[in-house]
């Protein structure tokens, strides 16, 4: 086996893609409570606002009926399908150390999940990774809570000023994490954003090969759709 370099997080945490995406229908109870006990150690999802202002778990926002679709911002939480879970139903499950990655693809949404996660459960707040591409709404979000992680998740060749000035600034405005696609990655990088203190996260990992080779790279988090295959890399670190 190869050498791994040091991770700033130690286990590396495995995120569960949308819940265990390739074992059951994604983004449900179903998926995110198989996912743990397939070994995953953090859960990954996207939040949306219904018309009422309930942050609820879905990937594109949408709510499909029949030939019609209508966003979820557009739709109250009573009248959404029953499958669609409200963040509510998803934090009781990040009990034990669990992690929860989030998408924040409405950016009105990440005071609200901040206020639900303060509310409901304030000890989850320093394992709650919200991200975004902008840096700007990652830096609004600080001031409202001090441990939430923050993670700018973007692509290398987005980083217009190269990857040492965003790790500066990155570092300047408390952004905790950087998530970049897994080819995106070397061993070099990893080493220049720890430098700064930033943790490094890798996505799109679906192959045992591929999970191994990343984390060997020193990563701190990855996400996977297969659980199975994620636990069984992390598990011979």
């Amino acid at each position: 086996m190869a050498a791994r370099y040091p991770s700033l997080i130690d286990p590396p945490i495995g995120f569960a893609h949308r819940g265990a995406k390739a074992h059951a229908p994604d983004n449900t109870l179903e998926a995110f409570s198989l996912a743990l006990r397939l070994g995953a150690t953090g859960l990954e999802t996207d939040v949306w606002l219904t018309a009422d202002g309930v942050p609820v778990l879905d990937h594109d926002g949408v709510v499909r009926r029949r030939a019609r679709q209508r966003p979820i911002a557009s739709v109250a939480k009573a009248d959404l399908p029953p499958y669609i879970p409200t963040l509510s139903e998803v934090i009781p499950l990040c009990e034990e150390g669990v992690h929860l990655a989030i998408d924040i693809c409405d950016p009105a949404a990440g005071p609200v999940v901040i206020r639900t996660v303060q509310a409901e459960c304030p000890e989850l707040a320093p394992r709650l990774w919200l991200c975004r591409p902008d840096v700007a709404s990652l830096v609004a979000l600080r001031p409202l809570d001090p441990d939430v992680k923050l993670v700018n998740s973007t692509r290398l060749e987005r980083m217009k000023e190269g990857p040492e000035r965003r790790a500066a600034t990155l570092r300047e405005e408390r952004i905790d994490a950087v998530n970049l696609h897994h080819t995106d990655w070397n061993g070099g990088l990893v080493a220049l954003f720890h430098r700064f203190d930033r943790a490094c996260l890798a996505w799109d990992l679906q192959h045992e090969h591929l999970l191994r080779a990343t984390l060997a790279l020193g990563m701190d988090g990855v996400f996977s759709d297969w659980v199975d295959r994620l636990h069984a890399a992390l598990r011979d670190l």
